[in-house]
């Protein structure tokens, strides 16, 4: 995938999200996602106001969070107040090429994928990702040792992808869709019951 494909697919996420928050109910955006200790609310606030966030201010939440960068933007999120306009705010970002600090396009469309499925599972909504950007993020977090470490964790293993011709890895096969192996790469433990091989 191209830096034009990375893009299609980020906006085409934007969307899918921010249709799928139309409508949730109180109980649902309080409801933990897969992203521990976030509501599905502070997830959505964070796909929402992470473009608002400078380096200046990135620098200063995680001083504040003495370097924990999973408390730093959690807590940059749950300064949104609410959930009005969370939606909207997510689907006007839909053609947006801005970056937040220090990331580029890949890991944007990491961030958009792993997290709007850390918003649908824990609802039971269905939210389709397409297996092509899947497999691409998926790929990203085996090839970047500083994320979530995922070839150190998950090593020892062939992971194929069911829905594509993606694969990686070597040792006996875990199969299943390419979001699956993207959110187990990512830490979410939920993965392991969309895929078979794991031990």
């Amino acid at each position: 995938m191209d830096d034009a494909d990375l893009w299609r697919a980020v906006d085409t996420q934007r969307v899918a999200i921010a249709d799928l928050l139309d409508g949730l109910t109180g109980d649902e955006w309080a409801r933990p996602s897969l992203c521990e200790g976030w509501t599905v609310r502070d997830v959505a606030a964070h796909l929402a106001t992470q473009y608002r966030t400078s380096l200046r201010d990135a620098l200063a939440a995680a001083v504040r969070a003495r370097g924990d960068m999973n408390r730093a933007i959690r807590d940059s999120a749950c300064t949104y107040p609410g959930t009005d306009g969370l939606a909207t705010e997510i689907r006007a970002l839909a053609g947006y090429r801005r970056t937040p600090p220090s990331i580029g396009v890949h890991e944007v469309l990491l961030d958009i994928l792993v997290h709007g499925l850390d918003i649908a599972l824990p609802l039971g909504k269905h939210l389709t990702v397409p297996p092509e950007a899947a497999a691409h993020a998926a790929q990203r977090l085996w090839d970047k040792p500083r994320m979530f470490h995922a070839r150190r964790r998950f090593g020892g293993h062939r992971y194929r992808a069911t829905d594509s011709g993606w694969a990686v890895g070597e040792g006996p096969e875990v199969s299943g869709p390419a979001w699956a192996i993207m959110l187990l790469f990512a830490g979410r433990p939920a993965a392991r019951a969309h895929l078979t091989g794991l031990r």
